[in-house]
């Protein structure tokens, strides 16, 4: 199978993008069941949000993983950031897979649906726990691999880590506020008289966390990862 990206190229088949997500240490976190709950609920809301983007809802498999397929990569990392901040403190590895689904697939069950995306996506979630083993201050924790675009996925990756390594030294406050400006999509000072505090203390946390930092780079990666809706057939 052979992909292209929409400057021309041919492709076999469409492509789907395979999410799989792992709660790290989760056998270690004492309200699991609790933990379990919020994210159902986590991912129930992302389902909705997203209808028109998923081929397969996002659903808990396991007890500490789940997956998802979706039909475009426009709002792969909108999701991902999402159940991060959402589900914060508990931490979490994802793979993310672009490739073939090669049986039927089922919109409310993820269940049962395989293929290379899926193939690929669980090898990133086992590369990223090698990473772990063999290095314990290792940054990554989410990882890409689409079909026949190497290049492609060594930058992304190298991104994801970069950013991973931004979002390690972010203090507690730091994170309060971008979760808070994330979620809310307000203006500093509405965010600031909301949170009561100074909006030059909105500003400051945003800006010494290198946030827009980490927001840029994660915008380039997104406009990357839009164009896969612009496969077509052959």
């Amino acid at each position: 199978m052979q992909f292209e990206w929409s400057d021309g190229m041919t492709v076999c088949c469409k492509p789907y993008i395979a999410i799989i997500g792992d709660v790290k240490n989760s056998r270690k976190i004492p309200n699991r069941n609790e933990i379990q709950t919020k994210l159902r609920t986590v991912l129930d809301e992302l389902n909705e949000k997203y209808k028109n983007e998923i081929a397969s809802n996002f659903m808990i498999t396991l007890g500490d993983e789940f997956q998802g397929l979706l039909h475009s990569g426009k709002f792969t990392l909108d999701m991902i950031l999402t159940i991060e901040r959402k589900m914060y403190p508990i931490c979490f590895r994802f793979g993310i897979g672009v490739g073939e689904i090669c049986t039927t697939i089922n919109r409310d069950i993820p269940l049962g649906a395989d293929g290379p995306a899926y193939h690929m996506a669980r090898a990133m979630i086992t590369e990223i726990k090698q990473s772990e083993n063999k290095n314990k201050r290792t940054m990554v924790h989410m990882k890409i691999w689409i079909e026949n675009q190497n290049d492609i996925n060594m930058l992304i990756n190298s991104t994801f880590s970069l950013c991973a390594a931004v979002q390690s030294r972010w203090t507690e406050r730091q994170r309060e506020v971008i979760y808070n400006y994330l979620d809310s999509m307000e203006s500093q000072r509405d965010l600031a008289q909301r949170m009561g505090i100074n909006q030059s203390s909105i500003n400051k946390k945003l800006t010494t966390s290198h946030f827009y930092t980490f927001q840029n780079a994660m915008e380039t990666v997104t406009h990357v990862l839009k164009d896969i809706e612009a496969y077509r057939y052959v």
